[in-house]
């Protein structure tokens, strides 16, 4: 399994917080920027990633999301 970094998954939760925010409130535009900026900001950082460590891309993505989304708790 793909390994991100802390900093690809820091960006991650961000993306999901910022989404969690978003879809809280009925649509705006504005309301919805940070979510779009936070997503696009993820996105460019997975694709760097996978270049720099030559892993495949899809894969570092579903890592890191699933290290957000279920993270595996402390013992």
């Amino acid at each position: 399994m793909a390994k991100p970094s802390e900093h690809l998954i820091q960006l991650c939760r961000a993306a999901v917080e910022a989404e969690q925010q978003a879809t809280s409130q009925p649509y705006t535009q504005e309301g919805w920027a940070p979510w779009i900026a936070a997503a696009e900001a993820f996105q460019q950082a997975v694709t760097a990633e996978a270049a720099a460590t030559e892993t495949d891309r899809a894969k570092l993505e579903q890592a890191a999301k699933k290290a957000v989304l279920h993270p595996v708790p402390a013992e």
